[in-house]
C-alpha cells in the first residue's frame, strides 16, 4: 500500500497529466497506449478518466514498481505528439512541475531531467513578468494568439473546432486561468474548464455555424446543473448568439452561464481589455440582470 506522501502525489500527477493525453478513443497517442507501451496494458481500466489514471499509477508503483519510470516516459513522449496535434504543446512548465512531483514517489527521470530535453521548450520571457499578476498579455503573446486564430480559419471543419480548443486553452492560460483540456463523461462532451476567483467554469467552445440559439444555451445550462452546484459556464461561439434566444434564455430560470463571441476575443488579443476583467464584469452583470451575454463593449472597461 503507497504511504499518504505517494498517494497525495499520484493524486497531484493525476491531475497534471489529465490533459496530457485522451482515456480512449485514439489509436495512436492514450492513456491505455502508453501503458502498454510500457508493458503493463492490462493495469488500465477503462472508465472516467481521472480515477483511470490514479488507478495506473498507484497499480504500477504498488505491483510493478520496477515499470514506473517506462510509463512516465510513454506517457510524455505520446503526449508531445497528442498536444502538438491539437496545437497545445506540452511546455516547460508542465515538465518542471512533473520532475518535482517525481521524488513524491521516490523517483527521478533522468531523460526529463536532461538540459537538452529541457531547453528543447520555448523560455517565457522574463520582462513579461506573470500574466495572472498583470491581468493581461504581453504584447508579443496576443500577437501570437491573434496568428493562431487567423490560421484557424484556413483549417477544414473539423480541425477548426480542435485548433479552436487549443486556443482557447492557451489564452486561459495566458491570463493565469488554470485551464483544463476536453473531457468526456457518458453522454456528453466539455469542451474543457478553468478557473477564475476560486470558481470552476465550465466551457463550451463552437469555432464556426450560424448562431447560438436557444436551444444550445439549455442544453450546455442543463450540462452545467448536472455539475456540482457551484459549476458555472462559459459559452464561447465565435458567431455569436441570437438575440431571440437570448431573450428566451434569460426568461423564467436563472442562468448559470456567461457568453463571449468573436468580437470579444477580438477586443482581449487587441489588449484593450483583460479577459479576467471581462470575465468578472460578465459574470456580475449576469447576476444583476439574469442576461447570459453583455458584449465587451458594452461593459465599458477600461484599455489596458
Amino acid at each position: 500500500m503507497l504511504s499518504f506522501r505517494e498517494a497525495q502525489t499520484v493524486e497531484d500527477l493525476a491531475d497534471l497529466f489529465y490533459d496530457f493525453l485522451p482515456g480512449s478513443g485514439n489509436n495512436k497517442t492514450a492513456f491505455p497506449l502508453a501503458a502498454a507501451q510500457a508493458g503493463i496494458g492490462d493495469l488500465w481500466v477503462p472508465g472516467s478518466k481521472r480515477p483511470a489514471i490514479v488507478q495506473l499509477l498507484t497499480s504500477t508503483l504498488e505491483h510493478r514498481r520496477s515499470y514506473f519510470t517506462k510509463l512516465i516516459v510513454a506517457i510524455v513522449r505520446q503526449a508531445m505528439t497528442y498536444r502538438r496535434g491539437k496545437g497545445n504543446p506540452l511546455t516547460r512548465a508542465e515538465i518542471d512541475r512533473l520532475n518535482t512531483l517525481l521524488p513524491g514517489v521516490e523517483f527521478k527521470i533522468p531523460e526529463l531531467l536532461d538540459p537538452a530535453f529541457l531547453n528543447s521548450f520555448a523560455q517565457p520571457k522574463a520582462e513579461e513578468g506573470p500574466p495572472q499578476t498583470a491581468g493581461t498579455l504581453s504584447a508579443a503573446k496576443a500577437q501570437e494568439l491573434a496568428a493562431h486564430l487567423i490560421e484557424i480559419t484556413k483549417l477544414d471543419p473539423q480541425a477548426r473546432g480542435l485548433r479552436f480548443e487549443g486556443f482557447l486553452n492557451e489564452l486561459f492560460a495566458g491570463f493565469g486561468l488554470a485551464p483544463r483540456g476536453a473531457f468526456r463523461l457518458v453522454g456528453e462532451q466539455i469542451d474543457g474548464s478553468f478557473k477564475l476567483q476560486g470558481q470552476t467554469y465550465l466551457v463550451e467552445a463552437k469555432w464556426h455555424g450560424p448562431q447560438i440559439g436557444f436551444a444550445d444555451l439549455m442544453t450546455f445550462s442543463g450540462k452545467i446543473a448536472g455539475k456540482a452546484s457551484w459549476s458555472r459556464g462559459l459559452f464561447v461561439s465565435n458567431s455569436g448568439f441570437t438575440a431571440d434566444g437570448l431573450e428566451a434564455f434569460s426568461r423564467g430560470r436563472q442562468t448559470n452561464l456567461i457568453c463571449a463571441d468573436g468580437l470579444d476575443l477580438y477586443e482581449v488579443l487587441s489588449r484593450k481589455v483583460s479577459l479576467i476583467d471581462v470575465l468578472e464584469e460578465k459574470a456580475r452583470r449576469a447576476a444583476e440582470t439574469n442576461r447570459a451575454f453583455i458584449a465587451v463593449r458594452d461593459l465599458n472597461l477600461r484599455s489596458a
